[in-house]
């Protein structure tokens, strides 16, 4: 439930002056309506960058309003007809802040003004879904002639003339504190004229740097306005106020949803080192990593208020999970996302190595004809063996049986069969079994030179060896001589002990250039396919568990999935494992006299993490409590 702070303690509530478009709104109605009415132009593309470069120059102040607005009603020739296709698309294109704080608007209608250079025509709908009354709505009126043409606009409406906005506000003659949310210099020109208090530079869709120099508080969305005037919103914390590094060239997709949903985001394309991380950490909220970049408990020691990690990657080894832990910060990875990419790598890799192609594309590049079967074998019929029959292991089960390719698989954990798999209880008998091996194991400690100089020794001479999972779990000097030796027919490597961190760092390995070895840069997951699905999983696993709690998919913490909250406030406690904590949380809550409409508890061997939902506004002073118990990690309240 949102309380109306505007009214308390106030002779007259404060009034917010807002613009429509680019701030209500993501973009310039006037773009739209041209996008829609010039469908069919042979001049289209040229008209509609003239009116975007007139927009923007009357936004700036460079030219005056009014000729901005008859020089884009001319190129325009639109028809009423098309404000009705105008409208389902401005409908679309509510500002991510504004949709957020729907509920605020609607309780606060009253004293909310919409002050626009715009037209009544398109605004009154959309804004009147957001509760603001038609005669809180002050903008132009277009003029149609009898076939319903746009030919003027209303002149005597003196938001048609410059310094319009000025003049209005004076008419309405507004009593109390007033605030103007805007994009543009003509917003400014109010605070300029001596009519509002505080001019905010709305920045969440546009960035004019001749507005922004203006104003009191240059505002990245709407939740970050209401949060310095210490109104409630229906987020405890501004999203404009979390801070996201991205590493490592994460993909477009995952940087522009963490965009759209409020955050500050700042990419780096490469990864960094332990000593770099230490310092740029240190006020980041969000941090994503791929593979090279290592979260050590150091890194942690400086992260004063992160909240989450995501790990653009299946693998978490990079990151010290237990230290995470320690701190109460949630890890999250993309277990599924670049599966296939992997396996359909796989499949191409035994095919290359039973083939012997990598060798004879080589020879052929140096002008060498080498038409020969001899050591070139089919992969139906073959033994294949999978060591680490997790999503990767069991679908490459399924696409390697489908070729023909008899399947085996061992794995610590018990494994339901896929197809005709078979399981092999014995790391030993596989390895000796079959004809092709390949690992699909995770990075944990204990999996370190799974594959050494004794186990390489037990596979059969002239199999194969893919290594696709973790630099360190095959023993490279043994893999380097077994080969050399004839006793491995080839070796697929994708994954390295030590790894560059950029492109423009040289690999330095004991493989390069040794026969029938096919060596990639740790692209196993790098398919267009997989990068976009894990920068679509990640950052939606990250965003959910910021705005409701729920660590569904969390590598490091108890996963809760939860239902969703109406008309409640929801405590998230995160603490040590320890007895007794729920019994102190409920006690405070009791102390308070504050009921628990819903609660949800789950625990690891590390720490405990509590959800409760309540239905009473709650105090400072209970907060502060439930701060204190004793074992308390971390404490967040949402909504």
């Amino acid at each position: 439930m949102l309380i109306n702070l505007l009214t308390l303690h106030m002779p007259h509530p404060t009034k917010f002056i807002i613009d429509f478009d680019s701030t209500f709104t993501q973009v310039e109605a006037l773009d739209i309506l041209g996008e829609i009415s010039l469908l069919n132009d042979p001049q289209r593309e040229e008209k509609l960058q003239a009116i975007k470069d007139i927009t923007d120059k009357g936004m700036e102040g460079n030219v005056t309003f009014r000729d901005s607005l008859i020089q884009r009603i001319e190129i325009l020739k639109a028809n009423k007809s098309q404000i009705t296709d105008l409208i389902a698309a401005l409908k679309k294109k509510v500002s991510k802040s504004f949709e957020r704080n729907k509920e605020f608007l609607q309780e606060n209608s009253e004293n909310i003004y919409i002050v626009s250079n715009g037209f009544k025509d398109f605004i009154i709908p959309i804004v009147g879904a957001y509760g603001i009354h038609e005669n809180n709505v002050f903008a132009n009126e277009f003029v149609y002639d009898d076939a319903d043409n746009i030919v003027d606009f209303n002149r005597d409406n003196p938001l048609s003339q410059n310094n319009g906005k000025a003049e209005t506000i004076k008419k309405i003659n507004l009593e109390g504190e007033i605030y103007v949310i805007g994009d543009g210099y003509t917003d400014y020109e109010i605070k300029k004229s001596g009519l509002a208090n505080k001019f905010y530079a709305f920045t969440e869709n546009v960035n004019r740097p001749k507005v922004t120099k203006e104003a009191d508080h240059i505002a990245p969305s709407l939740d970050e306005i209401l949060y310095v005037n210490n109104l409630n919103t229906k987020f405890s914390y501004p999203k404009s106020r979390i801070k996201v590094l991205l590493l490592e060239n994460v993909h477009q997709i995952g940087v522009d949803l963490l965009k759209e949903e409020g955050y500050e985001v700042e990419v780096v394309s490469s990864a960094m080192s332990e000593e770099e991380l230490c310092e740029k950490i240190k006020n980041v909220s969000i941090i994503g990593i791929r593979s090279k970049t290592n979260i050590t408990r150091k890194v942690l020691e400086n992260a004063n208020r992160l909240i989450a990690v995501g790990a653009f990657c299946i693998g978490t080894n990079q990151i010290d999970l237990e230290a995470c832990q320690e701190k109460g910060i949630a890890v999250f990875n993309a277990p599924f996302s670049n599966t296939r990419s992997v396996v359909e790598m796989a499949i191409a890799e035994i095919i290359f190595l039973m083939r012997g192609f990598a060798d004879k594309t080589a020879a052929l590049h140096q002008s060498k004809w080498d038409k020969s079967a001899s050591g070139s074998f089919e992969i139906r019929g073959k033994k294949l063996g999978i060591i680490g029959y997790g999503n990767i292991g069991a679908q490459l089960s399924v696409l390697a049986e489908s070729m023909g390719m008899n399947v085996f698989y061992y794995d610590v954990i018990e494994r339901l069969a896929l197809g005709n798999a078979t399981k092999i209880d014995s790391l030993d008998e596989l390895l000796s079994l079959c004809d092709v091996i390949t690992l699909h194991v995770d990075g944990r400690k204990e999996n370190a030179n799974i594959l050494d100089r004794s186990k390489i020794a037990l596979m059969k001479k002239g199999a194969i060896l893919l290594n696709l999972s973790r630099g360190h779990v095959v023993e490279i000097p043994a893999l380097r001589d077994a080969i050399l030796s004839g006793h491995l027919a080839g070796c697929a490597v994708d994954v390295f002990p030590e790894e560059p961190k950029n492109n423009t760092e040289p690999l330095t390995s004991e493989l390069i250039g040794l026969p029938n070895t096919i060596l990639t840069p740790h692209i196993g997951g790098s398919t267009s396919e997989a990068q976009e699905n894990i920068a679509r999983f990640v950052p939606g696993k990250i965003m959910e568990y910021i705005n409701t709690g729920n660590t569904y998919n969390s590598v490091n913490f108890p996963n809760i999935q939860l239902p969703f909250l109406q008309n409640a406030h929801r405590l998230i406690h995160i603490h040590m494992n320890e007895p007794g904590v729920l019994a102190k949380i409920n006690q405070i809550l009791a102390n308070f006299e504050i009921n628990i409409v819903g609660q949800y508890l789950k625990t690891n061997e590390k720490i405990g993490y509590v959800i409760t939902d309540i239905d009473k506004a709650y105090s400072t002073e209970a907060i502060d409590a439930l701060k204190q118990i004793p074992g308390t990690i971390r404490f967040r309240v949402l909504y």
